[in-house]
């Protein structure tokens, strides 16, 4: 029988890109770096990431990146630029990069719950 045991990774994002960064924090949350990986459980561990305000953003993606959803209404597109993301939070910026990450499916609230950024 597998025990799911949850460790706490971690991880100093100073100099890294969001991006990168978001693929490795992914990985530890869904749990595929164990070797008892199973798809269909959420056997991931959590994931703690300081320094956020330290990622670096390279090239013109702080003024041209546009982060858009739709509240469902009729004109109801809602876009945000990165640059007004980051000034309110820069760990928001590696939530939402998470979360798009993730798998869409019933484990994805979850995994998210699990992630801690501090700034």
């Amino acid at each position: 029988m597998n025990c799911m045991s949850h460790e706490i990774h971690t991880i100093d994002a100073t100099g890294k890109a969001p991006g990168r960064l978001a693929t490795e924090v992914t990985r530890i949350l869904i749990g595929k770096h164990k070797t008892s990986f199973t798809p269909h459980i959420d056997d991931g561990d959590y994931v703690q990431v300081v320094n956020a305000g330290k990622m670096v953003i390279t090239g013109k993606k702080m003024t041209q990146k546009v982060y858009s959803h739709h509240t469902t209404y009729a004109a109801g597109l809602r876009q945000k630029k990165l640059s007004t993301v980051w000034a309110k939070d820069p760990g928001d910026v590696l939530r939402r990069a998470v979360s798009r990450m993730l798998p869409k499916n019933k484990h994805r609230s979850e995994r998210l719950k699990r992630l801690a950024v501090t700034n």
